[in-house]
């Protein structure tokens, strides 16, 4: 390994875009913030040390034999957060980056790209949620070292009308790729500035001489060099090199094995796809890339499904590859079956349970049409019943998960084709693993106890009210409005100042919670429930049957019921969930215990 003479950012720039510097595939994504990259640029400016970088030389040959990524210029969250797949032409040899890619992209994107990221409350299907936005630095920003230890040169990501400011005041707004067009720091500054208004203005000609002197002047990017075309070397060293500042995860590192291992297809081009399409289905999800990775070990049968590089050898990469279609189709349609029980990254509080599902879906090789057959109307009732009810139970898809997955697969690895869904294998299983789906009657104590929004309260009312076309997406909704419960409101109300504890407390218990389509949900809004009851519903047989199945029969018609309501509704919460649960006297007695 040899050392590299220090060269300029410009230059190290210009070999970016010249595809002479590239990213190997075990690279991650670029995860950099905006506060990162103007930190980077600041530190340039005072000549601070910005860290050595590592380079592969890869020679034409070997270039040939890898896949390599290019590096991102604009930045856009939703529309493009990823690298492309670089074309690298026979005979090219290239410098693969094995260390520093974060602050080479960050560099990229401040001098000659963009950043688009998401407007805190904004939806992410609103085109107007993720203005582009270019690194500017402010000229008459008159921030010191000494008074400023953080950043003493003001560097922001604006749009064009934010750099533009407001008035006819110069504004000192520079956009930093402009120092590209200056062709010397003399004459060519001076004319910029005075063209704006700053020449005269303190220290504008200072803090843009600091720029470009730092871009094109400073040689600031050391380099080792690494020559040995060994795969199985280079590797060593990059996991070396990359276990300290923002880690690696075992996800990174192991589909960038996978990626450099599959020989058809790119592994991390179709892990990432498959990612960015389970969560943008009819139901928003937050399945990641170790979901989707882990699942792949899963289906393929690999004996131990840890996050361990043993397991991801050629052998069993070949044989993700080769069932990659049949296992991109399992996790499609589990995700697909999950938000038909009406569950979203919101509701559903353990992504893990998508694996057990998908493998069933795998070897049992059901297409869509599962999703709506008559036929498997009461096998999917067993699957939804035994999802949620793992997701009500504490502390069953956290610690022990790879031991607990490799036991439901045996399971469902030995149910035969068309016998259904092996709920009573699988709840055995998970008792022997000390993780039973069995409820205590402490255990049902403390779910009647949940609160909004709580993590399981959802998952708990699809249970106890299983009648629900979840083909609409339902909000989880306060029977008595929760704006009325504040004491300004309570009191006009007419109620006891000694009881506003009381029905505060009450107020976001699952005894005042239903589940309601969006819809209504926001036509209801500030309704009381029982004017709503009788306005809300088509018809009175509709309006009876929803009654019935939601325990509202017992709504008082004012407030002052309220507590009475809650504790006999709670009452009955209790029951349910003891028949659906299957609590037994034997069970009941069992203690506290949680698996």
């Amino acid at each position: 390994m040899g050392f590299q003479p220090p060269i300029t950012v410009a230059r190290a720039l210009a070999h970016v875009h010249s595809r002479q510097y590239v990213l190997p595939a075990i690279q991650r994504e670029f995860i950099w913030s905006p506060g990162q990259i103007c930190l980077l640029f600041d530190s340039l400016l005072r000549r601070y040390p910005i860290g050595s970088f590592l380079f592969w030389e890869v020679n034409a040959q070997e270039a040939q034999e890898f896949r390599f990524y290019e590096f991102l210029t604009d930045y856009h969250e939703k529309n493009h957060p990823y690298a492309a797949l670089a074309h690298i032409p026979p005979g090219q040899a290239v410098t693969a980056i094995l260390d520093g890619q974060q602050r080479l992209t960050a560099l990229n994107i401040g001098i000659y790209g963009s950043h688009a990221e998401r407007l805190p409350r904004k939806w992410a299907n609103n085109p107007d949620a993720y203005p582009v936005k270019r690194l500017h630095l402010d000229l008459l920003h008159a921030g010191s070292s000494e008074e400023e230890l953080a950043a003493a040169y003001r560097f922001r990501f604006l749009t064009m009308q934010e750099a533009a400011g407001s008035g006819d005041a110069p504004h000192g707004w520079f956009r930093v790729a402009d120092v590209l067009t200056f062709k010397d720091s003399g004459p060519a500054m001076v004319k910029w500035l005075k063209d704006r208004g700053l020449l005269e203005r303190d220290g504008a000609y200072d803090r843009l001489y600091a720029l470009y002197k730092a871009i094109h002047e400073q040689p600031a990017l050391n380099a080792y060099v690494e020559e040995d075309q060994d795969p199985d070397k280079v590797l060593d060293i990059f996991v070396r090199v990359n276990s300290g500042g923002t880690v690696l995860s075992y996800s990174d590192l192991l589909l960038s094995m996978a990626t450099n291992q599959w020989s058809e297809l790119d592994a991390r081009e179709e892990v990432r796809t498959l990612v960015t399409e389970l969560n943008s289905g009819s139901r928003e999800f937050s399945f990641t890339k170790d979901n989707v990775l882990k699942a792949g070990l899963v289906l393929t049968e690999v004996p131990d499904v840890g996050f361990k590089v043993s397991n991801f050898t050629q052998k069993n990469m070949a044989e993700m590859e080769k069932q990659w279609p049949n296992i991109k189709a399992a996790l499609r349609l589990a995700v697909k079956l999950l938000a038909s029980f009406g569950f979203t990254s919101r509701t559903l509080t353990a992504n893990s349970v998508l694996i057990p599902v998908a493998y069933y879906i795998y070897r049992q090789q059901f297409s869509d049409s599962y999703l709506t057959s008559a036929a498997a109307a009461r096998d999917r009732a067993q699957v939804r019943q035994w999802v949620t009810r793992s997701l009500v139970k504490r502390n069953i898809w956290g610690a022990g998960l790879d031991t607990l997955l490799s036991h439901l697969r045996q399971v469902l690895r030995q149910a035969s084709s068309g016998a259904g869904f092996p709920v009573s294998g699988l709840d055995a299983a998970m008792v022997d693993l000390g993780k039973p789906l069995q409820f205590t009657d402490a255990e049902i104590s403390d779910v009647a106890e949940l609160q909004y929004p709580g993590p399981r309260t959802f998952a708990i009312l699809a249970l106890l009210y299983p009648g629900l076309d979840f083909s609409q997406e339902f909000h989880i909704d306060h029977i008595f409005p929760k704006s009325w419960f504040t004491r300004p409101r309570l009191r006009r109300a007419s109620i006891a100042e000694d009881e506003l504890d009381t029905f505060i407390d009450l107020a976001n218990g699952l005894s005042n919670l239903q589940l309601l389509p969006g819809l209504p949900n926001i036509e209801k809004q500030d309704t009381p429930p029982w004017q709503w009851l009788e306005t809300g519903f088509a018809s009175t047989q509709a309006r009876d049957q929803y009654i019935t199945q939601n325990d509202l029969d017992l709504l008082p018609h004012d407030l002052t019921g309220f507590p009475s309501f809650c504790a006999e509704r709670k009452e009955r919460l209790e029951h349910r969930l003891r028949t659906l649960l299957g609590v037994t006297a034997e069970y009941a007695g069992a203690g506290d215990a949680e698996g």
